[in-house]
């Protein structure tokens, strides 16, 4: 096959969020296939997952105009045969520099969030000028099923141009069975940025009302709510059973713990319930798209409503008193691997460099 010229284009490389994270895979994906990849980026530091030595970074100067501007002489100059945005402030900014530059690149913006429209004007430009983004674009693709039906029912995204893939998941390989999984100490874990939106302060006061006095919960990740969270774990006694990890590798935590519990808010896709599933865990997830999707409805998993912390502590308690067969849950996770990703992403750039 013949090389090609893609340019990804998302927020920034640290901080570990799932968009980046995607971004970063699939410019690696792709550059190690032997193309010619462009990562441009908002802000730099360290990867949150490691790049191919193949992608060249290139790191945008300070201010939304300068890195519109920026982009538009790297579509002149580097002349890619796709370019790709990950979150709606990000593909606002690529569609004014196709514009600015004056070119015909083909464009492929990712949805990632329904609430991303609420972080910033250009976010909401995407969302609210959804109509006229749409007509600049090649394909507009969503995480989920549900987030591709809000985005054309809701934002008018054109629905011939609108898809679904789901993000990739890199998958370590899984050996645990129903025995050894049940004799697992009762620990829980849970992971994600310390937002309100990922509802860890439900998850802590559901945690207060499992009945399971041996229980531990763990959560990994950073963010603006690690205070109120802290004080939230003190106010209700949990200061020796309730340990916030920091931004951590969740893979060791999944390999000790006996189930993951998802308490989002909102949530587009969810690569933590993916990752629970391969790690053969049990997972406990509110309602949102994401989760109920990965979970199949609640085939594979317990779904309970969202903010419910009764409902949460008994979904838990049930969970650590019988854990279950790992071996559909690891089997379910497979749909989502990155192997799976790569592929339905390749298909859909095949079809927009052979369409022209």
């Amino acid at each position: 096959m013949a090389k090609r010229k893609y340019l990804f284009y998302t927020r920034s490389l640290a901080g570990g969020g799932g968009a980046e994270r995607v971004w970063a895979l699939l410019a690696s994906h792709f550059a190690s296939d032997g193309n010619d990849v462009i990562l441009a980026v908002d802000g730099a530091g360290d990867p949150s997952v490691p790049l191919d030595p193949a992608v060249r970074v290139e790191v945008l100067p300070a201010g939304n105009r300068a890195q519109i501007a920026a982009l538009a002489a790297l579509l002149r100059r580097f002349r890619p045969d796709v370019a790709l945005s990950a979150l709606s402030g990000n593909a606002t900014k690529l569609a004014l520099a196709k514009l600015w530059a004056r070119s015909s690149v083909p464009l492929v913006v990712s949805f990632h969030g329904f609430e991303e429209y609420r972080t910033g004007k250009l976010s909401a430009a995407a969302y609210y000028g959804m109509p006229i983004l749409t007509k600049s674009c090649s394909r507009i693709v969503c995480v989920s099923d549900t987030l591709k039906a809000v985005m054309i029912e809701r934002w008018g995204a054109e629905a011939d141009k609108t898809v679904r893939i789901y993000n990739p998941v890199p998958l370590a390989p899984a050996v645990v069975d129903a025995a050894t999984l049940a004799a697992r100490p009762p620990e829980i874990v849970a992971v994600g940025r310390l937002s309100p939106e990922k509802g860890f302060g439900d998850l802590i006061a559901a945690f207060a009302l499992v009945s399971n006095r041996d229980a531990t919960l763990t959560i990994a990740g950073e963010g603006p709510e690690r205070e109120k969270l802290e004080a939230e774990i003190g106010a209700l006694g949990l200061a020796g059973r309730v340990h916030l990890a920091g931004f951590t590798d969740p893979a060791p935590l999944y390999a000790r713990a006996r189930l993951c519990a998802i308490p989002s808010r909102t949530e587009a896709f969810g690569m933590v319930a993916v990752e629970a599933l391969a790690a053969g865990l049990p997972v406990v997830a509110t309602r949102c798209a994401g989760p109920r999707e990965i979970l199949d409805g609640g085939r594979f998993g317990t779904l309970v409503p969202i903010g419910d912390a009764p409902a949460m502590a008994q979904g838990i308690d049930a969970a650590l008193a019988d854990p279950g067969d790992p071996a559909p849950r690891i089997e379910r996770a497979q749909a989502f691997s990155s192997e799976a990703g790569f592929a339905a992403w390749a298909r859909l750039l095949d079809e927009i460099v052979k369409k022209g």
